[in-house]
């Protein structure tokens, strides 16, 4: 009898401490595909389905696809909006019953109200309807919550291991291979967690991070080790189990997997703060671009903490004051967030100079409105950007400038990926000393190419940044940096 896939997505990442709420309709005006409307390229966390589908002939199963959907990062998550869209899922998942395998691609720091660990509940219920002996495997993000929950749900969970998240689709293409492994019982794989009792991230862009994740690569599959992920976890959010966490899957060996979690967990502690780059404070990091800019090649600075990849509004001012305070240097800074200023530069037309009050509006963190006679430089009704393998819409655009600073405004929230944010809308980004982008790391893999170099920003918030100061309640204790790290 031929093997049965199924496989489906549901996913966001939750600030909570983020004013930004979401309900069922920021996942329909996000991404939403119905079964068998997904594109053939995949989004970050719906590339199961994109894997799935591509061997479904080659390797002789039958796929049926269930619900994907992705809304932007943001607040905490609507109970109807999230039991409305589990639902589905599961209902899907009864009409395709009985199946081998089940595929899902999630995030794994989705928390909504009445639950803090969406992931972990989906799994559960997903494991109730498909039996103990279904293969049920997960695709996450590496800025996860990896619970105890989610861990005992399901036989495989890959995590990306890039950041910036270059990877989604390889991630799930091991997926994929496991789970088939699993269900022709070619595998047993049982899995051990190491809880680093603290935040640990580091970005694969850079040392160490960048030759420990190609170690981590050569191990897999090697001496009984099947996959290896790192939870970075994702500290803007209060939930038990916020915090870096090792995951590794052997082939029938717990104590060999917990033995290995546990070494590249201290491994990763022991790195500190000497992990993370340095961050600039505004002034700090014009002033150190000015210095290493050439000719045609700008320095680009990371606004980290106002990135809406981290579930906040991305219409914080402070970068574009400081940048106005010097306007003999050609700049840019985008894309930000400000539907409605969008829509007036669009209705004035492109060469109108008009009085505008833009960002600065949806928190007191994100500083003050700006107030300026702009001239508007470019528009677009839709503007469609690339990141890796998928395509990223920010809705309609604008650009305006004001002296030799440019900015882009956008409908939607979304990160600067990549550099057609800008050059779309017609600014040369070689004719700039400085550009501001609003990412935490994923626009580094498009941007490094054409930058003298890439800095990285602390423009105060409002992500939030420091999180020895982030009033956590229900943290597992003890946790770095709020205690003394018990392992170290």
């Amino acid at each position: 009898m031929r093997m049965r896939v199924f496989t489906a997505s549901l996913a966001t990442e939750t600030n909570t401490f983020a004013p930004l709420f979401v309900d069922r309709s920021a996942f329909e005006g996000g991404f939403y595909c119905p079964p068998g409307a997904h594109p053939d390229t995949p989004t970050l966390c719906s590339a199961p389905t994109v894997a799935a589908r591509r061997r479904a002939a080659s390797e002789g199963y039958e796929l049926v696809e269930g619900t994907a959907t992705w809304a932007e990062p943001a607040g905490l998550v609507s109970q109807e909006g999230y039991e409305s869209l589990r639902d589905e899922i599961l209902d899907q998942l009864k009409e395709a019953l009985p199946v081998d395998i089940v595929l899902l691609g999630l995030h794994g720091s989705m928390v909504a109200r009445g639950y803090d660990d969406c992931e972990g509940d989906l799994i559960a219920r997903v494991r109730a309807l498909a039996g103990p002996h279904c293969v049920i495997g997960a695709e996450l993000d590496m800025h996860c919550h990896l619970t105890a929950e989610m861990v005992a749900g399901a036989d495989i969970i890959v995590a990306f291991k890039e950041f910036p998240h270059t990877d989604f689709l390889a991630r799930a293409e091991d997926l994929l291979e496991l789970c088939l492994k699993t269900a022709r019982k070619q595998v047993k794989p049982v899995s051990a967690v190491f809880d680093c009792r603290g935040l640990a991230a580091f970005m694969t862009s850079r040392e160490p991070g960048r030759s420990f994740v190609d170690r981590l690569l050569a191990m897999e599959g090697q001496d009984g080790i099947l996959s290896i992920s790192i939870a970075h976890g994702f500290q803007a959010a209060d939930v038990a189990d916020v915090g870096t966490k090792v995951l590794v899957i052997a082939d029938g060996d717990e104590a060999k997997a917990a033995t290995l979690a546990k070494e590249l967990g201290l491994e990763i502690l022991r790195w500190g703060q000497g992990a993370s780059p340095k961050h600039y404070k505004p002034e700090e990091g014009i002033a150190a671009a000015l210095e290493l800019a050439k000719p045609g090649k700008p320095v680009v600075l990371a606004d980290r903490w106002d990135n809406p990849g981290g579930g906040v509004a991305g219409d914080s001012s402070v970068m574009v004051e400081a940048l106005l305070l010097h306007p003999d240097v050609p700049a840019a800074i985008g894309a930000m967030w400000d539907p409605v200023a969008v829509s007036l530069c669009r209705a004035a037309g492109v060469g109108a100079e008009i009085p505008l009050r833009f960002i600065g509006k949806a928190a007191p963190s994100s500083g003050r409105p700006i107030d300026a006679v702009v001239t508007v430089t470019g528009t677009t009704e839709d503007l469609l950007i690339p990141f890796e393998q998928s395509w990223v819409s920010l809705g309609p655009a604008a650009a305006i400038r004001i002296g030799k600073l440019d900015i882009v405004l956008a409908s939607t929230r979304a990160q600067t990926f990549s550099p057609p944010v800008f050059t779309d809308l017609g600014i040369d980004l070689s004719a700039k000393k400085v550009v501001v982008v609003k990412s935490s790391n994923h626009f580094h893999a498009a941007f490094a190419p054409i930058a003298a170099q890439v800095l990285y920003l602390d423009s105060g918030g409002p992500y939030p940044p420091d999180a020895s100061k982030i009033p956590y309640t229900k943290v597992k204790r003890p946790f770095s940096p709020l205690d003394p790290n018990p392992w170290l």
